[in-house]
């Protein structure tokens, strides 16, 4: 799968802080190689916590990454169901609402 831009407002603000972004990047590149979790199962599961604390720009950054390492938008889909009784429904439709802003497409 092609990789996809980022956010034009996340490139702005990696332009204006380039060296806190390889630090940034750094450190997610070593705890995604610090144990045997693929970076598939690795985004799936920032992605989750990205669901449980609201957060539509690390949702939509990890469908998009989770994509790239080779997750189905059915195995997308699914990590975020399996949130449901623990953020909660109302939680749980707005995580799959930005999600599916780009499974949608």
């Amino acid at each position: 799968m092609a990789k996809k831009p980022e956010p034009k407002f996340y490139q702005k603000l990696k332009k204006r802080n380039p060296e806190y972004f390889e630090a940034l990047d750094a450190l997610g590149e070593a705890v995604r190689r610090a144990g045997p979790l693929d970076n598939k199962i690795a985004h799936l599961i920032q992605l989750a916590a990205a669901a449980a604390t609201r957060s539509e720009g690390a949702v939509h950054s990890h469908v998009r990454r989770a994509l790239e390492a080779g997750a189905s938008p059915d195995e997308i889909r699914h990590a975020l169901i399996l949130l449901t009784s623990t953020i909660g429904f109302p939680n749980f439709v707005a995580a799959m609402s930005w999600a599916e802003d780009l499974l949608g497409k």
